[in-house]
């Protein structure tokens, strides 16, 4: 029997914490503050910035409790060769100089993770060129080699980075529970949107709750 269970929709989602994940998605600054990709897109950073917070509590339990940590960062090779055609057609401000340098290029300032949740010893940083954290990367391998069968995701955007990941997860055999709280979209239609597109039908694509129920589970 799993040793955890946290109140979730469509049902209660059960894990063990030794074979379950934190996955903290692109809390960069490229995504959460003033001058980033996210703005560069015609954004308000606004709902981004405001779970920064909410995951922090999260993170914080997470360390508490000795969990297996992943944080992901989307961004692209400073020469900009991973950069596909039809991605910087569509959005030309990536690798265009910002208050933060280059957009969406690592290293860059405005690529790292925001400060609050500033990774530690330990823990994780995946960098990928893409929405989803599998594509060209070797999450798959991380998570294998750590036992991982559950992920608890947070992080942003919920309809894009957030959704793709999971989507991605779900067909390779993952559960994984969203924290509607902990996740956020620039739209807040497309954040109820992509809400019920993982929890309807029965769990389609996976669970999702609260930071507080997942918090309340935590302490049990």
């Amino acid at each position: 029997m799993r040793e955890y269970q946290v109140v979730a929709k469509p049902y209660e989602f059960d894990f063990d914490l030794k074979k379950t994940a934190l996955l903290i998605i692109d809390m960069q600054r490229d995504f959460c503050e003033v001058g980033g990709f996210g703005e560069a897109l015609g954004n308000d950073v606004t709902p981004t910035k405001s779970i920064v917070p909410t995951v922090k509590k999260i993170l914080d339990r997470a360390r508490a409790k000795n969990m297996f940590i992943v944080h992901t960062r989307e961004g692209h090779r400073p020469d900009m060769s991973d950069v596909p055609k039809a991605k910087k057609r569509r959005f030309d401000s990536i690798g265009e100089e910002g208050p933060m340098g280059k957009i969406l290029i690592r290293g860059e300032f405005g690529h790292d993770i925001v400060e609050e949740l500033k990774p530690i010893k330990g823990e994780v940083i995946l960098d990928k060129p893409g929405k989803g954290a599998f594509y060209q990367t070797d999450l798959q391998l991380i998570l294998e080699t750590k036992g991982i069968e559950s992920l608890i995701v947070c992080g942003v955007t919920t309809h894009v980075c957030v959704h793709s990941t999971i989507r991605e997860a779900n067909d390779r055999g993952y559960e994984c529970l969203m924290i509607e709280d902990g996740t956020a979209a620039f739209d807040p239609q497309d954040q109820i949107a992509a809400i019920r597109m993982i929890n309807q039908q029965g769990g389609i694509f996976g669970w999702t709750t609260t930071s507080d129920e997942l918090i309340k589970a935590l302490s049990e």
